[in-house]
């Protein structure tokens, strides 16, 4: 796709961007929280690819290393409605989703919406609330809406949830079950900074931090173009088939191999990819590039001494590219 092309979305008609614009659009947020994140653009880059996927994010590392910086950066570059909730072990179901509130003056109950209700909705420490209250969010990251009282609330379009959680103080937090841990399209460990990286970003933040001047550089309707650019990206006969063979060798080879929502996710990051690369179509790059944040916290290995991450390493090695 070299030229812009009309998709529907719901009801009305969106112009989907040229793979070139969607290329520009995605190296102007980049570019704008690397203002804020020094040393971390391969990460930025899957989070932007995350949010064009119609994905969702995982950061998963110790505390203090960006993590919920990141997603702060991520969410003021684009022109859109941003909340966040602080997990902790006393938050209930209904202090995320949303609760019916009844009126006095009308004599009826109305919905409050919870802080779901947003473009881009951060997690904060999602490890550390009850499995009850981490559940609530998994309707949203499926479908895009909640259920409160038997209503069904759809929730803001784009939606996109970037949690984060420590893997520290594992005694004082809650293992994410394993059906949301599925629905996050990409998981991600940032690690610490190099020497040079932490001498700039001390430098950076020794007056006030840069965070609170960073300017939207992007619209909610560029990201929803944007997104039908991804949507589509050509998928070969030959790419599908090699998605499958590789998801049949992580579910013969690991106690709790990829499941097809992975298989689709990993597909629609592929997508992105090749469209940040400037192509309309996936490559076998694409896949192998996008593979490891994709599906590596899905696999549960068979033994302690293996790794979801090495699982899918041995498949690219195994599955040969037809």
């Amino acid at each position: 796709m070299t030229d812009a092309e009309t998709t529907t979305h719901g009801a009305s008609e969106r112009t989907a961007l040229a793979v070139e614009e969607t290329g520009t659009l995605v190296a102007r947020i980049t570019e704008n929280v690397e203002r804020v994140i020094i040393g971390q653009r391969d990460a930025i880059e899957h989070i932007v690819i995350a949010l064009l996927a119609r994905g969702h994010l995982l950061l998963e590392d110790v505390p203090g290393v960006g993590k919920t910086m990141l997603a702060r950066s991520i969410a003021r570059s684009v022109d859109c409605s941003f909340s966040r909730v602080q997990f902790t072990p006393d938050l209930l179901p209904s202090d995320v989703t949303g609760v019916n509130v009844f009126n006095q003056k009308t004599r009826e109950f109305e919905f409050q919406p919870g802080p779901v209700f947003g473009n881009v909705v951060l997690g904060d420490e999602i490890n550390r609330a009850p499995p009850k209250t981490q559940s609530a969010l998994l309707e949203a990251m499926e479908e895009s809406q909640v259920t409160v009282d038997g209503t069904t609330h759809p929730l803001p379009n784009p939606f996109t949830v970037i949690a984060t959680q420590n893997d520290v103080e594992l005694s004082r937090t809650y293992e994410l079950p394993v059906a949301e841990i599925d629905r996050f399209m990409k998981k991600l460990h940032l690690g610490y900074p190099d020497e040079a990286d932490e001498t700039e970003l001390l430098d950076r933040v020794a007056n006030r931090h840069p965070i609170e001047t960073l300017e939207p550089v992007a619209s909610t309707e560029d990201v929803l173009r944007a997104r039908e650019t991804v949507g589509a990206v050509a998928v070969s006969e030959p790419i599908r088939s090699y998605v499958s063979q590789l998801a049949t060798y992580t579910r013969n080879h690991a106690e709790l191999g990829v499941s097809p929502r992975g298989s689709i996710a990993l597909v629609r990051a592929s997508q992105a990819r090749a469209v940040l690369d400037g192509r309309d179509y996936v490559v076998p790059d694409d896949v192998q590039t996008e593979v490891p944040s994709v599906w590596a916290h899905r696999i549960r290995p068979e033994t302690g001494s293996e790794t979801g991450r090495g699982i899918v390493q041995a498949a690219l090695g195994d599955v040969a590219v037809e």
